[in-house]
């Protein structure tokens, strides 16, 4: 495997791979930016239909954009708000309706009642004024046991929309007067579900309208409750070999092992941050500096930090890791702090897994020097 080492974006590189939290609604839940960065967390995904909803997007730009809001100084990259596609309006149409030109949402990001009209030319703005430095283009998510007929008609969707997302980049570009140099790169996503014909279609389209960087969409599990290394495989193979791939959704460890021997690039996921706040963190099994990470299974493993025994254990989390969290804190403390329910359970928690995260990706790109 030829594996990408990085990617110029806005005259800076961006290392391969990477793995980026999400901070959907610009936050990562009970960790500020100095926490990320001692986390070495490089950058972070944020969702634009929540953004745009609260506190929306010409406040964030009066602002300065969301790192000065943030106080971050690491990688912005904006989801389209495609998934909500999914994930409100087609779990529940109470929330919304898709059509050819777009999506009417008829909630805001806290279940208020307000009507927004999302185009793919609205999502583009709005991720300008975010200031994001990978911007995704606005794609029709299908539900996961969609039909021949929705699925098709995803990708016609898809398709129509990241032309309309690239004229309306272009256009932006212009009015923020950005040079080549220092404009954000444009994505698009693949979708097609489980049908190969429909995804190396959509992937054939999308190549000839031409974008900065590609990504697998839709649900990467498959229907045994497992990440569908079949699809994902098969949908890397069809996209440019010089352009970043990101595995969209595609997050457990083994997962990003898998993706990145595949060929993909970029990772997100909400699991490490999500199961951090349920109690459930993440430890390697022996010391990374003498794991064959690329051919060893089950290198990464969880437990529930909230049981009884670990009520006097006075070792930290994971005797390999060097996080905040482990090196000042035991498991009997945050066992303790989960159990009286006070919030720095969640930091400490959180902090941890997303240093597994970060020292995993550490690994992977050790791979990459050695091969």
């Amino acid at each position: 495997m030829n594996y990408l080492k990085n990617y110029l974006i806005k005259n800076k590189k961006m290392d391969f791979p990477i793995y980026l939290p999400d901070a959907t609604r610009a936050v990562i839940r009970s960790l500020d930016a100095k926490d990320l960065e001692q986390a070495k967390v490089e950058g972070v995904v944020v969702n634009t239909y929540h953004l745009m909803s609260q506190p929306g997007a010409t406040a964030i730009e009066s602002l300065g954009g969301l790192k000065k809001i943030m106080n971050w100084h690491g990688w912005l990259i904006s989801d389209s708000g495609g998934f909500q596609l999914l994930s409100l309006i087609y779990s529940n149409s109470s929330f919304g309706k898709i059509t050819d030109d777009g999506a009417v949402f008829y909630r805001g990001s806290q279940g208020k009642r307000k009507k927004y009209y999302f185009t793919p030319e609205k999502s583009i703005q709005v991720q300008f004024s975010l200031g994001a430095d990978i911007i995704i283009c606005l794609d029709d998510c299908p539900r996961v046991k969609a039909n021949q007929a929705e699925t098709e008609l995803s990708v016609k969707r898809t398709v129509e929309w990241a032309k309309r997302c690239k004229e309306e980049f272009l256009k932006q570009v212009e009015i923020w007067q950005m040079a080549e140099i220092n404009r954000p790169l444009l994505l698009a996503v693949v979708q097609g579900g489980e049908d190969k014909k429909l995804r190396a279609k959509c992937a054939a389209e999308l190549i000839k309208i031409g974008f900065d960087a590609y990504a697998f969409g839709g649900w990467p599990i498959g229907q045994d409750g497992k990440i569908n290394t079949d699809i994902l495989n098969f949908t890397v193979q069809l996209l440019p070999a010089d352009r970043p791939k990101f595995a969209l959704g595609v997050g457990n460890p083994q997962a990003i092992i898998d993706g990145f021997k595949m060929g993909y690039n970029i990772f997100d996921c909400v699991l490490p941050t999500r199961d951090a706040r349920h109690e459930r963190l993440y430890v390697f099994s022996q010391d990374l500096t003498e794991a064959d990470i690329l051919n060893q299974p089950d290198i990464c493993h969880h437990f529930y930090i909230a049981r009884e025994r670990y009520t006097r254990d006075p070792k930290p989390i994971s005797a390999f890791c060097d996080c905040y969290t482990c090196l000042n804190y035991s498991r009997a403390y945050l066992r303790h702090l989960f159990k009286i329910e006070d919030s720095l359970a969640w930091r400490l928690a959180t902090i941890h897994n997303l240093r597994t995260y970060t020292k995993l990706i550490e690994k992977l790109r050790e791979s990459i020097v050695k091969n």
